[in-house]
């Protein structure tokens, strides 16, 4: 197993970072398109939560990724300082009365992007894991 570890700021504009870190990715770990793209939305996505969400865009608070490759998979680890949240009980974005809203679809487009979705430490930790086969 390889692993690459980077910590940002939480700055929602450090989302520039988070986009190079994955395409630096896609070129050493020769990742190929369809798998990259599912990867450059959940991976982001992730991260804007946990600089949002979790640690309330205090750039005191750091935003940790890391990215571990396997043989047959590569996984996307997302920690940020902030307390957790319910992630059992997350409106549905694709209800009717919640169609119309501008936030709520993150956590959806993860599950539906990614071979796995784990969420540990209440929440404050997320693995993304996409399969290369």
């Amino acid at each position: 197993m390889k692993s690459i570890k980077i910590s940002i700021p939480s700055l929602i504009e450090n989302i520039t970072i988070v986009e190079s870190f994955i395409d630096n990715a896609k070129v050493k770990y020769h990742i190929n398109d369809d798998i990259y793209g599912n990867i450059m939305i959940s991976v982001t996505e992730c991260v804007s939560n946990a600089i949002v969400h979790g640690n309330k865009e205090d750039p005191k608070k750091q935003v940790i990724l890391i990215l571990e490759f396997h043989d047959d998979q590569i996984k996307f680890i997302i920690e940020d300082e902030g307390e957790g949240y319910d992630y059992h009980h997350l409106k549905d974005p694709t209800a009717p009365e919640n169609l119309e809203k501008a936030g709520g679809r993150g956590v959806f487009l993860m599950k539906h992007l990614c071979d796995e979705v784990l969420f540990e430490e209440n929440g404050s930790r997320t693995t993304l894991t996409f399969y290369l086969n």
